[in-house]
């Protein structure tokens, strides 16, 4: 491995400002600080333990955003297939990953290094893998930076030094082809990760891991997880049934609760048909495959669940998006999108309390109840050619990046995806050894939706009911995350490589800038030196840009593949 630590290199002036955001200056990064989700900071992937990705800042705001520009850029180096990752701000250092599971962590007000660690890796084993070599960010705890791997490794940094302080390997990769493209979640001392690989014939664990020693404390498989989920996957398929917890869940300190979504089972497409419950290739509900699960933190005993979508055979799985915390009216709600464009809102131990959508075109089902969470008129297919297409698009009615909840406005702000596909359904049978195989089941390519143009929109919704207060549109479907802060302001990275900022209340477009390549990581505001700071991830490539220049052409063509950038902004 290699380790830069920069302190000697850097001028006296440098090395002041490095040292006063340095964390060896500040309190300790634990669940509680975490949970009180300070105004300066952003100490995990959805923000805090509620998910909002909201920022209380407002020194920038609706009256003075026109003055935004840049104030640094960071270029983390070899960003092939683009950036995906969220970054994390404590006490003024940001920290954050680029491909190749790569941790930088540098002066927030000025951008300069403070550390970098670029893990060594299995080049053969990555270039193997079909959802490489980006990563999706990191967490922190305990004077620890955590990141997992695409080798299967969850490893601790020392948050002052960026040296190794334990990594601990989880995953045999080199049999599994999966390892971890998303981020963890620290919580109680506990640090949470789980694998990608949905389409691959495994059992898609989640992981929990001693953060101080690196041990592994519990592991909870997401396909046949427990005896009563074992019979709901006929033929013994739960022994290649897939799963998988690739997104960063959330945790209730109220409940002591890890909250976490699952991925689709394999084969991603199965050909049963109407039959799903006895016939085709994994027969039954398959539990706990898309679905969200409660699991103890201590133990990792699930606590309870809910499956969103028995029996997937869409590839709508739900490891995608945030547990937003809601309490309203004396109830505590959790809102929970699916990658099929529906939102679930439930209650803390997961009982349904109503389903939405988001998308317009939508036809996989007729509609879910939002009572019971029945599918209603589900369409399961037979091998061969499906005659109508399927909507939505494969890459999802929302995308794995998060949507917004301010509590100011009461409104949740949230990506929608209307695009549809051509699908082609086969039978496969999956591959274990001498190391196991993507198994998707079918041919498939992105179509417009019946009588109109694929396009993306920002809603502006009550995040329990549903109810539309605005919309904007877009002529490509955005991908990144979503930010919304105290000063009345909604933030949203385009694929284009814009970056817009609207009126929370209204939707009015105040404020833009190109970035110069698509955006499909994520978005902060954090404050250092007592200014405050918009940080973007740009870059684009991946399973779902892939698709962008075939179909939409124009400035897709020539965006690079393999470029990305940290850009910071603040006000002039």
């Amino acid at each position: 491995m290699k380790t830069q630590w920069r302190y000697s290199c850097l001028p006296v002036a440098v090395m002041a400002a490095a040292l006063a955001a340095s964390p060896a200056f500040a309190q300790a990064v634990d669940t509680a600080r975490i949970e009180a989700a300070g105004q300066n900071d952003w100490l995990t992937y959805h923000g805090s333990y509620k998910s909002y990705h909201y920022s209380p800042l407002a020194q920038i705001n609706a009256n003075n955003v026109a003055n935004l520009s840049i104030a640094w850029i960071h270029i983390p180096g070899r960003s092939t297939r683009g950036l995906q990752s969220m970054p994390l701000v404590a006490d003024g250092v940001l920290y954050y990953t680029g491909s190749y599971s790569r941790v930088f962590a540098l002066n927030g007000a000025t951008g300069e290094v403070i550390w970098s660690y670029f893990p060594e890796l299995d080049e053969a084993l990555i270039a193997r893998q079909t959802h490489s070599p980006y990563n999706r960010g990191a967490a922190i705890g305990e004077g620890k930076v955590f990141v997992g791997t695409m080798d299967g490794r969850l490893i601790g940094l020392d948050m002052k030094t960026g040296k190794v302080a334990w990594d601990t390997k989880l995953i045999d990769s080199q049999k599994l082809t999966v390892g971890f493209t998303g981020a963890p979640l620290y919580a109680k001392g506990t640090v949470i990760i789980g694998a990608q690989g949905g389409e691959w014939p495994g059992r898609g664990p989640i992981f929990a891991v001693d953060a101080a020693t690196g041990q592994k404390k519990w592991e909870f498989l997401t396909v046949a997880g427990t005896d009563e989920a074992m019979k709901t996957w006929g033929s013994d398929s739960w022994r290649t049934g897939g799963g998988g917890g690739w997104m960063p869940g959330t945790y209730d300190p109220e409940t002591n609760t890890v909250l976490w979504g699952t991925a689709n089972p394999a084969p991603l497409y199965d050909w049963s048909g109407s039959d799903y419950k006895t016939q085709g290739a994994r027969p039954g509900d398959n539990l706990y495959t898309s679905s969200v699960l409660g699991l103890d933190i201590d133990t990792g005993k699930l606590k309870f669940f809910h499956q969103e979508l028995p029996h997937d055979a869409w590839d709508f799985d739900s490891a995608v998006g945030e547990f937003v915390m809601l309490d309203r009216d004396g109830q505590k709600f959790v809102v929970h999108p699916n990658k099929s464009g529906y939102i679930f809102v439930y209650d803390r131990s997961l009982g349904l309390k109503n389903v939405w959508r988001i998308t317009e075109n939508s036809n996989f089902v007729k509609n879910i109840d939002p009572k019971t969470g029945e599918l209603i008129g589900r369409r399961d297919f037979k091998a061969g050619k499906v005659d109508e297409a399927l909507c939505p698009h494969i890459s999802g009615g929302v995308s794995f990046n998060s949507g917004s909840y301010n509590p100011r406005t009461g409104l949740y702000y949230k990506l929608g995806q209307e695009w549809c596909m051509t699908l082609d359904v086969m039978k496969t049978t999956p591959v274990t050894a001498p190391q196991v195989q993507l198994n998707i089941g079918a041919d498939f390519k992105i179509a417009p939706p019946p009588g109109g143009e694929i396009y993306g929109h920002l809603d502006a919704r009550d995040p329990v009911t549903g109810a539309k207060k605005w919309e904007v549109r877009f002529p490509e479907p955005p991908l990144a995350s979503v930010l919304s802060t105290a000063g009345n302001l909604v933030f949203v990275p385009d694929s284009r490589g814009t970056i817009h900022a609207y009126d929370a209340e209204t939707g009015t477009e105040l404020w833009n800038h190109s970035d110069g390549t698509g955006h499909q990581g994520g978005i902060i505001s954090y404050s250092a030196g007592g200014k405050q700071y918009i940080a973007v991830t740009a870059g684009f490539g991946g399973m779902a840009s892939d698709d962008y220049a075939p179909t939409f052409g124009g400035v897709y063509k020539s965006m690079p593949r393999d470029d990305g950038a940290l850009i910071v902004y603040s006000l002039k």
